[in-house]
């Protein structure tokens, strides 16, 4: 999902945080509403299911506590898919353990028909999942950030702390191997 659409009037996410700088507390409540969803289905195609709503909220609290540090180089959105990646990466580390896997929800299927067409998009549902957890991790970051939240690549590269260009070559790698996967 990319940037929100503002209403006339709406303020946007800079004028939002220098309320919050400026004690309206009713401004972080705005952002959070604002972004929570996409960090939500970014968190959870990174592979932490198990922990989206507390990964979301310790983005939030981290976001808020370093605001001060927000340059504005990147939207606020992006900015917190970052912190959100790097709460995951750091989760994934200390377990060593956990796998990550991308959710296909059931939103994403083809539509139910009749039986055949369950068997069919349950069978497409398996091997999309298993195409894209073949994917190497910051394939897989690249590909759900660009396909779900229609990130730029210059926002992919904020987030994945990479270029611009090394994400454009991310999700042309991870494309090919979908494909390929796909077809076999």
């Amino acid at each position: 999902m990319p940037e929100p659409i503002l209403t006339p009037g709406e303020p946007g996410d800079g004028a939002l945080i220098a309320r919050w700088k400026a004690g309206d507390e009713r401004a972080a409540s705005q952002l959070v509403t604002r972004h929570a969803a996409a960090v939500s289905r970014f968190v959870a195609s990174l592979g932490a299911r198990q922990e989206v709503e507390e990964i979301v909220q310790d983005t939030f609290v981290r976001a808020f506590a370093s605001l001060e540090g927000f340059r504005e180089e990147s939207s606020f959105r992006t900015w917190l898919f970052t912190i959100a990646r790097n709460l995951v990466r750091d989760r994934a580390r200390s377990e060593r353990t956990r796998r990550v896997t991308v959710p296909i929800l059931e939103e994403h299927v083809a539509t139910e028909h009749d039986a055949l067409d369950r068997v069919v998009a349950g069978e497409t549902e398996d091997r999309m999942r298993n195409a894209v957890q073949r994917l190497s991790p910051t394939q897989r970051a690249v590909f759900m950030l660009r396909v779900t939240e229609g990130l730029s690549y210059r926002e992919i590269a904020t987030v994945v702390d990479s270029t611009e260009g090394a994400a454009r070559v991310h999700y042309h790698h991870a494309m090919r191997a979908i494909k390929e996967f796909l077809d076999d």
